[in-house]
């Protein structure tokens, strides 16, 4: 793996690994074992403004089996283990001119199909408190994070190394060659730049955090898409106590992207950053977040097939937009509201408004493989988002979540054509998940 990282996290990890106490797992395979079916249950609906010519209304419903299979490991100084998933998605409500939710698969004819299924697995192995895993697997982190925005999770497939040997540092590492989207059984889909739509054959990434206190940690990491890009990530996150009942929260982050190899993407020269303060007083939490994009081109991140990953670490990065238009600059106010201390616990409600402008692209020089430059100059947008959110706390219905999600979006004509067009958006979604062992 040919990156230009920090020294100091291969040195890490192999300080940890040297300094490893081979302990055996506390109990074994078959003890240490789980076995979870979740449901979930998603309606999803998004009416566009502004798309002439296209498909301007999108209603879909469907609900999802997930089985999770997580195995413990067997006694000796290396453990081994499996891990396995078996998925199924049902459609409960769809249409032709309705799809493109993500929520299904579409066939040939433009409708959804009626199901779809899907299993897979990984093998891991494990010294001490470092594991190495090999398969379908899901990592989350800020430059490759699979995720689960719709009915399933979306995998990938490759190799992972984390470890946490030493109290307050975790290490990670992974090499991906493919995976698939929630709303696919295609266990070999391309992994790309999700705003240039360009394929990689592969990733790799390494990187870490350090709690420097109980206030205080710190994240570096780095990755490598083969022949487009070289990103590193950089993340200080600090809390701090006004009170009994009041707390400071303070989260920076940044990220610097450039082109690499055969620049299948074009020249890309981009550096991005946000700072958020949070300010929680008793049940009220008050966020104001500011996010700058210095680039000609989006900030990108990884996409699969069809959907995004989660591999964007940025305060005003939410429910439909990114803000992460060239030169973009945004403002983000949040309010949330924890109903435990009314009586409620388990409710609550989240509403925020974020602002970009300074789109501007028309300096954008991308070279022969130039993939983006389509936002215009003196773009400008904005989105709404209200949530609420219920989670049962005890009974035979405990961990039941509900969760209703409105957004709003508008912008310059411009911008909408390049990025998301107007519209607004819910998403309504049940989700139970029942520990089978």
């Amino acid at each position: 793996m040919k990156l230009s990282l920090w020294p100091a996290l291969p040195l890490a990890i192999t300080s940890c690994l040297g300094q490893v106490a081979y302990a055996a797992p506390d109990n074994g395979f078959v003890e240490d074992s789980s076995l979870t079916l979740t449901h979930r249950n998603f309606y999803f609906y998004r009416n566009n403004l502004n798309n002439p010519g296209g498909q301007n209304y999108r209603e879909e419903w469907a609900h999802g089996l997930m089985l999770d299979y997580r195995s413990g490991y067997t006694q000796g100084t290396v453990g081994f283990g499996v891990d396995a998933y078996a998925q199924l998605g049902l459609k409960l409500d769809s249409g032709r001119g309705r799809t493109g939710t993500g929520l299904l698969p579409v066939d040939s004819d433009g409708r959804a199909e009626d199901e779809y299924s899907e299993a897979g697995g990984a093998l891991k192995a494990r010294i001490s408190k470092t594991e190495l895993k090999y398969g379908n697997l899901t990592p989350l982190n800020p430059v490759f994070g699979t995720g689960s925005a719709r009915l399933f999770t979306t995998y990938a497939n490759g190799f992972q190394l984390t470890s946490n040997e030493l109290k307050g540092l975790q290490l990670d590492a992974g090499h991906f060659t493919s995976g698939n989207d929630s709303a696919s059984t295609n266990d070999d889909g391309a992994l790309k730049a999700l705003y240039a739509g360009v394929e990689t054959r592969s990733v790799d990434y390494l990187g870490g955090s350090y709690a420097l206190s109980d206030q205080l940690s710190v994240s570096l990491y780095g990755s490598q898409f083969a022949d487009i890009w070289r990103q590193y990530y950089a993340n200080a996150n600090y809390s701090y106590a006004l009170s009994e009942n009041q707390s400071l929260n303070l989260d920076f982050n940044l990220y610097r992207t450039n082109d690499y190899g055969q620049r299948l993407a074009g020249k890309i020269d981009n550096t991005t950053w946000s700072l958020a303060a949070a300010y929680k007083v008793g049940a009220h939490r008050l966020t104001l977040a500011y996010q700058r994009v210095d680039g000609d081109e989006p900030f990108d991140y990884l996409g699969f097939d069809q959907q995004p990953g989660t591999s964007i670490f940025l305060a005003n990065s939410v429910q439909i937009l990114d803000f992460n238009a060239p030169n973009e600059r945004s403002w983000q106010l949040r309010y949330d509201l924890d109903m435990a201390p009314f009586g409620v616990p388990g409710l609550s409600f989240m509403s925020r408004y974020v602002s970009g402008d300074h789109i501007d692209d028309s300096h954008y020089d991308g070279g022969p493989n130039g993939a983006y430059g389509r936002y215009g100059s003196d773009g400008k947008r904005w989105e709404r988002d209200i949530e609420a959110r219920y989670v049962v706390q005890e009974g035979k219905a405990k961990d039941l979540s509900i969760r209703v999600r409105q957004a709003s979006i508008r912008s310059t004509a411009q911008v909408a054509r390049a990025d998301t067009t107007d519209n607004n958006e819910v998403r309504v979604i049940i989700e139970y998940p029942l520990n089978i062992f």
